[in-house]
């Protein structure tokens, strides 16, 4: 199990690696594709949910304060963010539609994991992330919709099916799961993160070797673009908090929520629900950009605030 845990771990390296490849040899990963790639994000969601059990949500009431926050920052910070450096990069509409509609997904499960090496508070954490990915399912489709405005035509009704379907149902299945078969639950616990890191590493090098040869020919733009997306969200989400919960624990807990988005949820969005590939492409990068980030402030916050008690923590 330790080899395992080491291997999950490696997560931001073995996107960049297989990054990198698929950019070089794109046939290594475009077989990975279509139902393949939805099918994967369901078994990254249910490996979600199987961590989670219907007492985990009687926490939410305890960190009303700050899931609020996280979730204003999640749902108005980042899509703006995302609308803004669209317009400030001068990306073309389908990339631009790619960015907003990334910005506008919930937190991802990696921040969890990131949550967790960097002593933050992991049960405010996973309750961020419950709260943001059931209110995906109304909020990421009307988002994409209010900021994309008139560049694309947004199928908004596609967007919420696809949500509830990829989002709501393997998360309920996985909760139904660890409630009442906990004996088989406790059996996949373990492989579940390293199948999941799996999972969104192929999804990420799929979609960046279908798309490697606008990535190559106008990729900077978009790669600071969306760098800039994830690292102003780490920087205003730590900052804003710092100031109004005065906490350095809550305030890097809830950087990390806003800052990692559901990468692997953007990129099945978009390849369900638009006809143009380059829609696909700022959610593979994201994938990238943000487990990066998050994994170096994991190894600053750790090493800084070790030292901190979540009993310190004001809600």
């Amino acid at each position: 199990m330790r080899v395992l845990s080491l291997l999950t771990s490696g997560f931001p390296v073995w996107v960049l690696i297989c990054s990198a490849l698929a950019l070089y040899r794109p046939e290594f990963f475009t077989w990975f594709r279509g139902s393949m790639i939805t099918i994967g994000l369901g078994v990254i969601m249910l490996g979600m949910g199987i961590t989670l059990n219907p007492e985990d949500f009687k926490r939410i009431p305890r960190y009303r304060k700050p899931i609020a926050l996280g979730v204003l920052f999640q749902y108005v910070l980042m899509p703006t963010l995302g609308w803004g450096l669209s317009y400030l990069f001068g990306l073309s509409n389908p990339l631009a539609v790619g960015l907003i509609l990334v910005a506008s997904c919930p937190g991802g499960t990696a921040s969890n994991v990131i949550t967790f090496l960097a002593k933050a508070n992991l049960p405010l954490s996973v309750s961020m992330t419950a709260v943001s990915t059931l209110l995906a399912v109304f909020m990421t489709p009307t988002l994409t919709v209010f900021f994309t405005g008139s560049r694309v035509e947004v199928p908004a009704l596609g967007l919420f099916m696809s949500t509830l379907q990829v989002v709501i149902f393997p998360i309920a299945l996985g909760v139904s799961m660890n409630k009442f078969f906990p004996a088989l639950t406790r059996h996949i616990l373990p492989v579940s993160p390293f199948v999941a890191v799996i999972m969104i590493t192929m999804i990420v090098a799929s979609i960046i070797g279908d798309g490697r040869q606008e990535i190559l020919t106008g990729g900077i733009k978009l790669l600071f673009a969306v760098f800039s997306l994830h690292a102003f969200g780490f920087l205003f989400g730590y900052l804003i908090t710092r100031v109004i919960q005065g906490n350095r624990l809550t305030a890097r807990t809830i950087a990390i929520e806003v800052g990692m988005q559901n990468s692997g949820l953007g990129v099945v969005l978009a390849r369900q629900n638009f006809t143009d590939p380059l829609v696909a492409i700022p959610s593979a990068i994201s994938s990238l950009f943000h487990s990066l980030i998050g994994s170096f402030m994991a190894g600053v916050w750790r090493r800084s605030f070790g030292d901190l008690k979540n009993k310190d923590d004001k809600f």
